[in-house]
């Protein structure tokens, strides 16, 4: 079964950018990501899609904690838990909230809580091309685009994530931004872009060095890098490799100090390097919820000492960090 997400406006938006290059490969890509794919559940998701209320929002709110797209009382409780339970066939939401003409998704993260600590420092987004790495479902796409920016391009190879997006992107009709079941390696590092935006990427990488590289030539000489990564405490020269998992992830292999990691972003060339924020990473933002019925952070961490990680591990702490490309 092929997709049904059109990708036709992005092609029309790339032309006569410096991203222009990008439509020589672009199609071919996303055959291989997303057109050609032969996915199990594809179909299910393709249900969800078709099965969506052919309904006008009669409110867009891009810039509250919840994304809210249309008002409760525009459609009957029947029709609302049919959303309900069609929107459940895409779980696990990760990141959010979302409030669907009355229907709350209360995603794993509240992602809500990681914006309001970065949006303040952000330089103006209006007007801006941004790119945001390993975006999941989204979620952060559309508080960027509450600034008016010019373009918005998200990358995260979970297709999963592509259909929560897309079922958003239906009621909102929003010609400038997208998603792409690509990873970065995908985009081509054209230095094209005003803003780069790294959440939650950096320390699945095995590379960190490289990722800062690979991010810094997708951004245009002056523009933005915000990254989000883990950290621990500590001096210049300081990093945890875990050795196996480390909050039961297969996938995390360095968590450097904030000094060390500013090192790497001077070696790669980043200037004006800032430090706007450093959280721990608290069981109210990242738990279980009817719509993530998995575990979470709860049961990584020592449940009799929550400052570790069930490995034993200082329990996640976050920093946000920007800086200007060369």
């Amino acid at each position: 079964m092929k997709s049904s997400i059109d990708y036709s406006a992005l092609f029309e938006l790339l032309k006569n950018t410096e991203l222009e290059p990008w439509l020589a490969v672009l199609s071919s890509q996303l055959d291989e990501k997303l057109y050609n794919v032969n996915h199990g559940d594809l179909p299910a998701w393709e249900a969800v899609l078709e099965l969506l209320p052919l309904i006008k929002p009669e409110k867009i709110d891009l810039s509250s904690s919840a994304i809210e797209i249309g008002c409760g009382g525009q459609l009957d409780e029947e029709t609302k838990e049919k959303i309900k339970n069609n929107l459940k066939v895409l779980m696990p939401w990760r990141k959010g909230p979302f409030d669907l003409f009355g229907v709350y998704i209360d995603t794993e993260w509240r992602s809500d809580w990681k914006w309001d600590r970065l949006e303040k420092h952000l330089s103006p987004l209006e007007g801006r091309k941004i790119l945001d790495v390993g975006c999941g479902n989204g979620y952060h796409l559309w508080r960027m685009v509450a600034h008016n920016p010019e373009m918005v391009v998200g990358v995260d190879p979970g297709l999963k994530y592509v259909y929560q997006f897309e079922i958003m992107r239906r009621f909102i009709k929003n010609e400038s931004t997208f998603l792409l079941p690509f990873g970065i390696e995908d985009v081509p590092q054209l230095k094209a872009f005003d803003t780069v935006f790294s959440m939650g990427v950096f320390y699945h990488r095995r590379s960190p060095i490289d990722h800062l590289i690979e991010l810094r030539d997708c951004c245009r000489s002056g523009g933005e890098l915000v990254l989000e990564t883990l950290i621990i405490d500590g001096n210049d020269g300081e990093a945890l490799l875990p050795d196996d998992r480390y909050a039961q992830m297969r996938n995390v292999w360095f968590l450097p100090t904030v000094p060390t990691l500013e090192s790497w972003m001077k070696r790669c060339g980043y200037k004006n390097i800032r430090v706007v924020d450093v959280s721990v990473t608290t069981v109210d933002e990242q738990r279980q919820t009817e719509w993530m019925t998995f575990h979470s952070l709860e049961q990584y961490l020592d449940p009799d000492d929550h400052s570790k990680t069930i490995e034993g591990y200082p329990a996640p702490k976050r920093v946000v960090i920007m800086a200007e490309a060369p």
